[in-house]
């Protein structure tokens, strides 16, 4: 039989002793793995398989059996270098030394950035395996060679890497595996994802994350590589499987390192994970590997080959190890920072506004943009407050800094800004005790603030200023102005004074409140970018005419639109204010000396008025509750109680005296001659309540008009 005679060499001299028979092993007991043999020269038969590093290969070791000397078609073979009688072989290509023009094929070669190619030097090329074809009969598959598989592991864990979500790195896993390791691969994770150090309580749950595949272009029916799909509809394809305590599926989990399909524990585990209607291909083509995180398993990946394919081999188990590893701690840090980024979003939702109120004579639309996706938590903040008297109170804030303990700061000067405003202070005595509020959480708090308060009953406006840049009002006719309100120093400074201005505040003119990450950046300052903001507001409502203010939710848009890429170098929130007002003809006001007689003058008065309106339906309702609440506060006021009534899209009522105490709904009981009073306007008004005044308190309702 014709053989050839293949002679291992080891990398070092020290092994070889004059007149040894043959070779020894490395000492490294990695060298069997990292070992990579020569390929076989062209138009030589291909090679037999070699045993172990430092064994002889079969047809040595048979034609040491029979004493005839190995060859092929008559031809010696080439030997370690040392003959049967110590005479040399003679040369041949295979022990030639490597000259100058031509490679060492035992120098390393330099390691690609990019997943390495199939080693096919000495074979013909085979068809596209990206078009599901298979290679010509020879033709070596993928990562045969120790070398590519190091190579191919490093460009795979770097694109594993490369992700922050979760699908991100599931998409890595796949898109690196497949053609080039696999020709199709199922992730599967549990469903939910543990976080962090929590223990899941339930059953465990694997649900099918991810698959992909090689397009396939003929049939393998009876297989489960044509159910899988390259770009699959995980709403429609997700899949779940629970996992049976003390189940084959368990226990492979449990294992930690991947398996052949073919052994027997992974033989009882794939049907558990993917049905029993499904199969595999037989024989070491698919390999199931357990995704384990920091502290537990989090899901299992399942590498498959299509069965005319050539199979995995033993050192693909520990490429599928390295890339299940990495990808299972990959999963692990993207759940954390998920979360991370899920409590920052809740964070920073609760210290915002959900909704705007919508207060009577005013219109209010607001915008809040975060410095970048990634630190969506920041220090500013705007807010729109009813006060009594159907006043509104309009904030806007910024305090130093994006980071978490911004938002906290923020969200406990917010607070207080809403407790302040609930006492009806003037806005210089809020930025007061903000101030005050701020030195208070420390000495490094600080935070610029703007403070106004609307009157639409009077067209007035009251601002204060504590370090914030100021507003803007652009007036019906299109003329925009930035409002001249003194600047005062910012909150947190401590032993300053806060001045407040009072201006006009016509009907159609819209007040836009913003925080200094609008108008400055690293390329224009806080002064020019004002300029710009006043020009881009004139400019937008020239385009609705002199008689049509702009819409809000428009205007909010255009002014956002000013932005340019390199200008979000901050937080950004802005509130819009539309006065509308309300006419001196919907307002009724009277003033009742506290005597007995004042419940039924009110009820005249409001008759009266309500007549003047047309609105006399609405006549015994409103005299009813009027009398209440002006009954009750007649029985302890000791000045004069005002009445007033507004009429807008509701009918409100207000009656307001010295007395700081609020009422409180109570239930009376039935030898009760009063406490009945309150139960009434709870069942028969739209909506009702009562504010403390610096002066006393004001109680108020609305009901619906007819």
């Amino acid at each position: 039989m014709d053989s050839t005679r293949v002679t291992e060499h080891s990398n070092s001299h020290e092994g070889h002793q004059p007149g040894a028979a043959g070779p020894t092993a490395p000492a490294d007991p990695r060298g069997a793995l990292l070992h990579t043999p020569e390929p076989p020269l062209q138009g030589s038969p291909a090679l037999p398989a070699q045993g172990p590093l430092g064994s002889p290969a079969p047809s040595e070791a048979r034609c040491a059996a029979t004493g005839t000397p190995a060859g092929s078609h008559g031809t010696p073979a080439p030997s370690d270098g040392h003959g049967p009688a110590g005479t040399p072989a003679p040369a041949g290509p295979e022990h030639s030394q490597p000259s100058a023009t031509e490679p060492d094929p035992h120098r390393p070669r330099p390691v690609p950035e990019s997943i390495p190619a199939q080693p096919n030097t000495q074979a013909p090329a085979g068809p596209d395996r990206r078009k599901g074809q298979g290679p010509a009969p020879g033709t070596p598959m993928p990562m045969r060679r120790d070398g590519d598989r190091l190579r191919f592991v490093g460009a795979a864990t770097r694109r594993i890497a490369r992700g922050i979500d979760l699908d991100e790195i599931v998409m890595g896993l796949c898109r690196a595996t497949v053609p080039t390791y696999s020709d199709a691969i199922l992730v599967y994770l549990r469903d939910p994802l543990p976080v962090g150090d929590e223990r899941p309580t339930g059953p465990v749950v694997l649900r099918l994350r991810r698959t992909d595949r090689i397009p396939e272009d003929r049939e393998t029916e009876g297989f489960l590589l044509p159910a899988l799909q390259s770009e699959p509809d995980l709403g429609a394809t997700s899949e779940l499987c629970e996992v049976r305590p003390g189940g084959a599926l368990a226990e492979v989990l449990r294992g930690v390192r991947p398996v052949f399909a073919d052994a027997p524990a992974a033989r009882a585990a794939l049907p558990e994970l993917i049905g029993e209607e499904l199969t595999v291909p037989g024989g070491q083509r698919a390999i199931l590997a357990p995704l384990r995180g920091r502290r537990r398993v989090i899901g299992a990946a399942l590498f498959l080959r299509r069965p005319d394919r050539p199979a995995f081999e033993a050192d693909d188990l520990l490429v599928a190890a390295q890339l299940a590893t990495h990808s299972a701690l990959g999963i692990d840090k993207a759940v954390l920072y998920g979360r991370e980024a899920y409590i920052a979003d809740e964070l920073q939702r609760t210290m915002l506004p959900e909704t705007l109120p919508r207060p009577t004579g005013v219109r209010l639309a607001s915008r809040y943009l975060p410095a970048a996706e990634t630190a969506r938590v920041g220090g500013d903040w705007y807010d729109a407050i009813p006060l009594p008297g159907s006043r509104v109170a309009l904030v806007v804030g910024d305090v130093m800094g994006h980071s978490m303990t911004s938002a906290a700061i923020m969200g406990q000067l917010r607070t207080t800004a809403q407790t302040l405003a609930g006492l009806d202070l003037p806005p210089q005595e809020v930025l007061h005790h903000l101030d005050e509020q701020a030195q208070r959480l420390g000495t490094d708090r600080m935070a610029t603030c703007l403070y106004a308060v609307y009157d639409p009953v009077a067209h007035r406006i009251t601002i204060a200023n504590a370090g914030h840049p100021p507003p803007v009002l652009l007036h019906l006719g299109g003329r925009a102005e930035v409002l001249r309100v003194p600047p005062g120093a910012p909150i947190g400074v401590g032993g300053v004074d806060f001045e407040a201005v009072e201006l006009d505040a016509p009907a159609g003119a819209t007040l836009l409140l913003y925080t200094d990450g609008l108008v400055e950046s690293r390329l224009r300052d806080v002064w020019t970018g004002i300029e710009q903001l006043r020009e881009k507001l004139a400019a937008t409502a020239q385009l609705t005419g002199a008689d049509h203010s702009p819409p809000l939710e428009a205007l909010c848009d255009e002014v956002l639109d000013m932005l340019g890429p390199g200008d979000r170098d901050d937080d950004i929130a802005l509130l819009a204010a539309r006065f509308d007002g309300i006419a001196p003809s919907d307002v009724a006001v009277w003033h009742l000396d506290p005597e007995e007689t004042a419940p039924g003058k009110a009820r005249r008065l409001a008759r009266r008025a309500l007549s003047r309106w047309g609105m006399e339906d609405m006549s015994d309702s409103v005299e009813l509750l009027v009398s209440e609440v002006v009954t009750n506060a007649v029985r302890y006021a000791s000045r004069p109680v005002s009445l007033r009534l507004l009429r807008t899209d509701v009918l409100r009522c207000e009656v307001g005296d010295d007395v700081p105490q609020l009422p409180r709904l109570r239930q009376a009981r039935a030898t009760d001659e009063g406490g009945r009073g309150l139960y009434l306007v709870n069942k028969l008004a739209r909506r009702w309540g009562a504010t403390r005044l610096s002066t006393g308190k004001v109680v108020w309702f609305e009901l619906n008009r007819g």
